[in-house]
């Protein structure tokens, strides 16, 4: 079946099959994440020639303890683990115009080794001045840019971070490159590599920016941003453990709805598609005779494993469950018919919404296929030597200082 970004009650159900095998806490809580996915994987989808290419990467998850499952939330732009690095600097920012830059506030070295010899304290003020006067004609090409916030992918003088704090803009240092890229995609802006390229088209916009302290550490939340092609899934939980389970939910979650939209197709759960293939199967093996024809058949039934291994999990007598299963695929409408293991029945599982993503399918009986063509190939191979009458080489164990095979015989 079809889906696209709009079926927003789909790729819901999606996301929550996906999380069904975490034990992350109440149906609410689960509801919710798989809310926050979804719209997170539908505002970073982009389209191309017709299909959705989804950077899973651009979903940036960042986790910490120390609040509930239900304090998680999506921000609309790129949460930062910096904090602000001067004190008088701003610490909320509303409409905040945002620089990217890819070069250091400060006053570098030299490739090559240089000594300056200074040899009177005029010299030594004159030098210290210098200094002071180049940082703050950088700290000037930022204010006539019109950034009110500056990331900085490299370090920030303290003398620049004074003439910054002075003239009410932020700045956060030493910000990863990943995080810049994010960045760059979630505000707009372009990444200046010297601040004499940095021009106010260069800067990008965030409805808001802020420093927070989470459980006792600062980050900086860039939000409310217009059109966010990167966001950012904020992870909360009790503890360490239930923090990194909720994350192990999240990434399934996230990785199932990716699939089923850059597919644009999904198929429902609960053994109903291994029945339906199943049945293809077997009406084509009459189709095709000879010894193919129980090949196709042994297929036909090891697909049949799957309602099999569900009904048994359940607790539903196994046999009951394939022949009622086997009675309403049968029928044409009975494609969606599957183990309900909730309610120890078969069900049509369209109407409860057990989707999967069609590539996930495709998937498991591929490697499943793969695997037991590995098993018959490695059979072969034991089968062969097991009739050759051993791999011992020729005079045995002799060179071994010990007598031969033949002298052992």
């Amino acid at each position: 079946m079809k889906v696209t970004p709009k079926d927003t009650d789909i790729l819901n159900k999606i996301a929550l099959v996906a999380m069904g095998s975490k034990g992350i806490g109440s149906d609410d809580e689960k509801k919710k994440i798989s809310e926050l996915l979804v719209n997170a994987v539908t505002l970073v989808a982009e389209e191309k020639n017709g299909r959705y290419v989804i950077d899973n990467e651009l979903i940036k998850l960042e986790k910490k303890a120390g609040g509930e499952v239900m304090n998680t939330e999506l921000i609309r732009g790129v949460l930062v683990d910096k904090e602000i690095v001067h004190t008088g600097m701003p610490k909320s920012i509303k409409d905040a115009k945002v620089a990217l830059v890819d070069s250091a506030l400060e006053i570098e070295k030299t490739e090559v080794d240089a000594k300056i010899e200074i040899t009177s304290p005029e010299q030594m003020e004159s030098f210290l001045k210098q200094e002071e006067k180049m940082l703050r004609e950088m700290v000037e090409k930022i204010e006539k840019s019109g950034a009110q916030v500056v990331f900085c992918q490299k370090g920030i003088d303290d003398v620049a971070q004074h003439y910054l704090a002075k003239k009410g803009i932020s700045a956060v240092r030493r910000v990863k490159k990943s995080d810049m890229e994010k960045l760059a995609r979630a505000t707009g802006a372009s990444v200046a590599s010297s601040l004499a390229d940095l021009k106010p088209e260069d800067l990008g916009f965030a409805g808001l920016v802020e420093e927070k302290r989470i459980a006792g550490e600062a980050m900086v939340f860039v939000q409310q941003c217009k059109d966010p092609k990167s966001v950012t899934i904020f992870v909360r939980g009790g503890t360490d453990h239930v923090v990194s389970e909720v994350e192990r939910a999240v990434v399934d979650a996230r990785g199932a709805v990716s699939a089923a939209l850059a597919d644009g197709t999904y198929v429902t759960g609960g053994g109903s598609i291994e029945m339906e293939i199943s049945k293809g199967l077997l009406a084509y093996a009459v189709e095709i005779g000879g010894r193919e024809q129980l090949a196709i058949q042994a297929f036909a039934e090891s697909l049949e494993s799957i309602p099999r291994t569900l009904a048994e999990n359940a607790g539903m007598d196994p046999i009951d469950t394939l022949v009622s299963l086997k009675t309403k695929h049968k029928k044409g409408d009975g494609v969606s018919y599957g183990v309900d293991v909730f309610a120890g029945k078969v069900d049509d599982l369209k109407a409860k919404g057990i989707f999967e993503p069609a590539r996930v399918k495709k998937q498991a009986i591929s490697s499943a296929t793969e695997t037991a063509r590995l098993v018959l190939r490695i059979d072969d191979i034991i089968s062969s030597k097991g009739k050759s009458g051993g791999g011992m080489p020729p005079g045995g164990m002799g060179g071994m200082g010990g007598p031969g095979m033949g002298e052992m015989d």
